[in-house]
């Protein structure tokens, strides 16, 4: 299958989205006194723009790449989770799973931004847990739009959406049904994706995850970390992103190390939402770890190139693709 042919078929996949969403506020300004109140900068306001981030984030990159993006999500029943929804609408996107609880705020990082340097983030948000009550509609939810996806993505952010009787109860559900599911996860639910198909921790996360400390400069260290990891959690695949060193992936019989290609960086924000959305469309379709972990990688880099959370331009990744990964 040539790389064309892929970026084709991205547009017949239907992807469905669970975990944290929330709000990503910008207001940028240009600084040029400093406030007689405090010593602080005071910022004038030249622009502000409100952007689904989180889980959202990922929806909008898996749309980006022609897919069917569906997010499964609670939001509080505020006037940010009305902004939230009003949003996804804007965006052509479906709110059918979206949920609404009374006893939950919606999340809200607010980014404050002087020419190119981000000046503070104020973060509205709550971590708890969804009550049981949101958690079994939540799961209802997921598996009525479940079944006709061709893949589910986990997308945490530790913000109390995915709790570990829903995360088991949906992999059970995919597995069950032969629907791949992939991860992007965070600290508190690590140990909780048991035979999941692909496991995409940064090199933190897997440190932090498994309590364990290894040189990443020796490939025999990251190789036995990996499979300590797929041990562990009985997964299919595991797929880290190591930053400026690229990405390594452990799935179906091939281990390999993709460098990153050299990029001038803007702004890593948002970078594994493009990466976890490529390679969740790249395993929908029963790609090649290569092709997998090279086109993921890929993506990741060209969003650090812009400044703020951006979703992935698929035409220019499909450019970049030919280029690095057409054989």
């Amino acid at each position: 299958m040539t790389i064309s042919e892929i970026f084709n078929q991205f547009n017949q996949l239907k992807v469905l989205i669970v975990g944290d969403v929330m709000l990503d506020s910008y207001t940028w300004g240009k600084v040029e006194r400093i406030s007689p109140e405090a010593p602080v900068p005071v910022v004038n306001v030249l622009n502000r723009e409100v952007r689904l981030g989180g889980a959202g984030n990922v929806v909008m990159n898996v749309q980006s790449l022609g897919a069917e993006a569906i997010i499964c999500s609670v939001v509080g029943n505020d006037t940010y989770g009305n902004d939230l929804i009003k949003l996804l609408q804007e965006c052509g996107l479906s709110t059918e799973g979206i949920i609404q609880s009374e006893t939950r705020i919606t999340t809200v990082k607010e980014r404050i931004i002087a020419g190119s340097q981000q000046i503070v983030r104020i973060d509205t948000e709550t971590d708890a847990l969804i009550n049981e009550t949101e958690n079994q509609s939540l799961s209802q939810k997921i598996k009525e739009l479940a079944k006709e996806a061709n893949v589910i993505i986990f997308e945490d952010y530790d913000k109390g959406v995915l709790s570990k009787e829903l995360i088991t109860d949906i992999i059970d559900f995919a597995n069950n049904h032969n629907i791949p599911t992939v991860v992007d996860p965070k600290k508190r639910n690590f140990l909780h994706y048991q035979q999941a198909t692909l496991f995409k921790p940064n090199l933190k996360e897997l440190r932090e995850g498994l309590d364990i400390c290894f040189d990443v400069k020796k490939s025999e260290e990251l190789e036995n970390a990996v499979s300590q990891l797929k041990t562990t959690l009985q997964l299919k695949g595991a797929f880290i992103t190591l930053s400026e060193r690229g990405v390594y992936i452990d799935f179906k019989d091939e281990k390999r190390h993709f460098p990153a290609h050299f990029r001038k960086i803007a702004d890593v924000s948002g970078a594994g939402d493009t990466v976890i959305s490529i390679a969740a469309c790249c395993v929908a379709l029963g790609l090649s770890p290569e092709l997998v972990a090279g086109l993921s990688n890929l993506g990741g880099g060209l969003v650090c190139e812009s400044l703020g959370v951006v979703p992935i331009d698929k035409a220019l990744l499909e450019k970049e693709a030919i280029l690095h990964l057409e054989k």
